[in-house]
């Protein structure tokens, strides 16, 4: 997120999916981080819309108000009037005045020039309820593919949809982290932690797989750095005993001579004309037959 979007190329997204309760947390989290690093100007992004839902404006800039810039972040507040009773400008369900009035805000943080802003949507869910899957699909990438959009982030509550609905949010994104339970046979669902799953598909197409613990504090929610090496499914040490009966078995390709001269072809010629090179060696002392010695003897073609 931090690093943003390549010219031509659709800007990054990162779909926040949870079950249980702490799918807040971790969007905040990651709302804290990216606002911090557009205040250290560590990003490409110069200014942050908020698109609010699920939390009121108040409860943003209460949020992010120590040491970050407050005026490189705007908030498009969906929370107080969604449906556009008071201000029809701001009617989610009117699709054209609802992704202008994102793009607006965001060109309107420093002022003229093609510079970049990040887009954080705190609940897809509550925009699900008053429009449709194929056209919150269809803002999601009209944000994307627009040029000064650096990154995208959502969070959806997935217990609340049908699994079509997670999916088609996930295909469209770069990024997904996903929440589950400590204890997936527990009844006790808001346990305070639980396991934290990322998937990343890079550029080059390989995909990155990242699992970590989570603990949420008064503070905030706090990870726990498990193991960032990738998860393989075999074991690359042996023990001794493996080590011996590995020497041991002969391979298709080591010719054992059993006493015999031991025949190896240099394979610098083909050996159908019986003009290939042939080397032979005892297999007791390694030396070198006699060139008296017809080869024809002991090749086997």
């Amino acid at each position: 997120l931090r690093d943003g979007a390549l010219e031509g190329e659709h800007a990054p997204a990162l779909t926040i999916k949870d079950s249980i309760a702490y799918g807040f947390d971790v969007f905040s989290y990651f709302l804290c981080n990216l606002s911090s690093n557009i205040s250290a100007a560590k990003s490409q992004s110069r200014g942050l819309v908020i698109v609010a839902f699920d939390r009121s404006p108040s409860f943003y800039f209460n949020l992010l108000k120590g040491g970050i810039d407050v005026a490189s972040i705007r908030i498009l507040d969906c929370y107080t009037d969604p449906l556009g009773w008071k201000d029809r400008l701001k009617d989610v369900r009117d699709l054209d005045k609802f992704f202008s009035a994102i793009i607006d805000i965001g060109k309107g943080i420093n002022g003229q020039g093609k510079v970049y802003f990040s887009v954080a949507i705190d609940s897809v869910s509550a925009m699900l309820r008053h429009t449709p899957l194929s056209s919150v699909a269809h803002i999601m990438n009209s944000l994307r593919s627009h040029n000064q959009v650096s990154c995208i982030f959502w969070l959806i509550h997935s217990d609340l949809h049908e699994f079509r609905v997670t999916a088609a949010l996930e295909y469209m994104s770069t990024m997904v982290a996903g929440l589950e339970s400590e204890n997936l046979f527990s009844h006790e669902q808001n346990s305070g932690s639980g396991k934290f799953h990322v998937r990343l598909k890079r550029r080059n197409g390989r995909v990155k797989v990242i699992r970590e613990e989570f603990h949420v504090e008064q503070a905030g929610i706090r990870f726990v750095n498990q193991n960032l090496l990738p998860k393989v499914q075999f074991n690359l040490q042996i023990s001794e005993k493996e080590r011996i009966d590995r020497e041991k078995v002969i391979l298709p390709f080591e010719h054992q001579g059993n006493g015999k001269p031991l025949q190896v072809y240099d394979g610098r010629r083909s050996l159908t004309d019986g003009k290939g090179e042939i080397h032979y060696f005892r297999d007791s002392d390694d030396e070198q037959l006699d060139s008296d010695e017809d080869p024809d003897d002991d090749l086997d073609i």
